[in-house]
């Protein structure tokens, strides 16, 4: 669909010049002669460009450019004005109005300047597009999950995404704690800036400064040009530190200086630079042990931890894994244009039995393979690596076929497996939530649920 166009202005000739260029070049374009009747047609229909004269009888080009950014601030503006009146058109310009073009028109000129907004325009809808597409891939409320462990996550991202606090995401690696950090980025007021997701794990300790603060040219052998630090790129965006027990106990109170003064001095300068940047971080570790072995310091600590936000594992909550596994059979059936429907029975039970020790990401990686090994409309356990698969001896210990709702079926599941986990641990429950890898009290509550006598 073509842009559309009003050309507004008192003289005839200068209006149907203008839209007779325009309209070869395939605008669609209509013509006022006057100031009142061009906000009738802009109200009636709004329009992508206004091309209006300044001084016009009845309503003035200044008056109608300010009803215009009122109303439909979207639609851009472009004023004319005579040479001896260029005071208004910088006026105009201050008032919202994107070019001004001199009297006697130059029909080249102006045709360049009309292309340039409009593809300006155009950009910045299908960047407003792509902003608000990645805004919905990580919405928290796509993030899988509805056991009561993942309703309490949601709940706090939800508190946390519209402040401006320091978070500190605790979890085991594969559990998802980047997604969880850029929907607490992607509605937060800050969702229009830079996302800086920074991998403390992966920087050499040489470079970890220079990359987080930036460097000046010749600061150091190999700096052969000025360096802007991470910290600055995200500059009224979102900093995330994954892996943040990896930073170097010696650069730990310089990030702690930054994140408390809010600058950051770059490797070969004096004069520190201001930053307005909010602070996420990540860790697989029990960063309160690392601060009692000395490997972090306890300063930086407590000022990563004003909100921490803990990420479940997969065996605290296992009425999830099925969820999961649909979401991740769907993603890659769509991406390899697969029809695959669903899993099977066994296969089902194969993924609700395994320990998943490489949590959400071992998951998709298993669907992913078996998606593509299936050539029928179901995924079965020869599509799962050998490692899923039950055993002879474990044989004994699946559960019955029947036709049990998938609820039914993992509850029973779950019921099954606690008893026979506090069998083998001759019934020591502190052993059995060590085996389950969840906290006691999270046992008694999974066993009240099921039906498991405590005693």
């Amino acid at each position: 669909m073509s842009e559309r166009i009003l050309i507004v202005d008192d003289e005839q000739i200068i209006r149907e010049s203008l839209s007779f260029v325009l309209k070869k070049e395939g605008y669609e374009v209509d013509d006022a002669s006057n100031g009142i009747e061009a906000i009738e047609m802009q109200e009636a229909k709004p329009y992508d460009l206004v091309v209006t004269d300044i001084e016009m009888p009845g309503l003035r080009g200044i008056d109608l450019l300010d009803k215009i950014s009122k109303r439909t601030p979207e639609t851009l503006v472009v004023v004319i004005t005579a040479f001896g009146s260029l005071e208004t058109a910088i006026a105009a310009l201050r008032r919202g109005a994107y070019d001004y073009v001199l009297k006697p028109v130059d029909f080249d000129d102006m045709l360049h300047r009309v292309r340039k907004l409009l593809d300006h325009r155009r950009l910045a809808r299908e960047n407003s597009m792509l902003r608000q597409e990645l805004h919905r891939s990580y919405d928290f409320d796509r993030i899988i999950g509805q056991s009561p462990s993942m309703k309490k996550v949601f709940e706090v991202i939800r508190r946390v995404a519209t402040s401006d606090g320091t978070v500190l995401i605790a979890g085991k690696s594969g559990t998802g704690k980047e997604i969880v950090a850029r929907a607490i980025h992607v509605n937060s007021k800050r969702a229009a800036k830079r996302f800086v997701a920074i991998n403390c794990g992966a920087i050499v300790d040489t470079l970890f400064e220079s990359e987080l603060f930036g460097h000046k040219k010749g600061s150091f052998t190999g700096a052969t040009s000025d360096k802007e630090g991470l910290l600055k790129v995200a500059e009224g965006g979102t900093v995330f530190f994954d892996e943040v027990s990896e930073i170097p106990l010696h650069l730990q109170v310089k990030l702690l200086r930054a994140i408390e003064q809010r600058e950051i001095t770059p490797v070969g300068m004096t004069d520190p630079n201001k930053i307005d940047v909010r602070i996420i971080a990540a860790t697989n570790r029990d960063l309160r042990q690392e601060v009692e072995k000395g490997r972090f310091r306890e300063d930086l600590f407590y000022r990563l931890n004003v909100v921490e936000l803990h990420l479940p594992s997969l065996t605290e909550r296992p009425d999830d894994l099925p969820l999961l596994a649909q979401h991740f059979l769907e993603l890659y059936r769509t991406q390899m244009s697969r029809s695959i429907h669903g899993f099977t029975n066994e296969a089902m039970q194969a993924l609700l039995r395994h320990t998943w020790k490489g949590e959400v990401r071992e998951l998709e990686n298993v669907i992913e393979r078996a998606v593509i090994f299936c050539e029928s409309d179901m995924i079965g356990l020869e599509h799962l690596p050998d490692y899923l698969r039950p055993s002879e001896t474990s044989a004994s210990f699946a559960m019955p076929k029947g036709k049990e709702s998938l609820r039914d079926a993992v509850r029973e599941f779950e019921r099954r497996y606690i008893l026979e986990v506090i069998s083998s641990t001759g019934g020591d429950k502190r052993e059995v939530a060590k085996q389950l890898d969840i906290s006691l009290s999270s046992l008694y509550r999974k066993m009240d649920e099921l039906g498991i006598p405590t005693r």
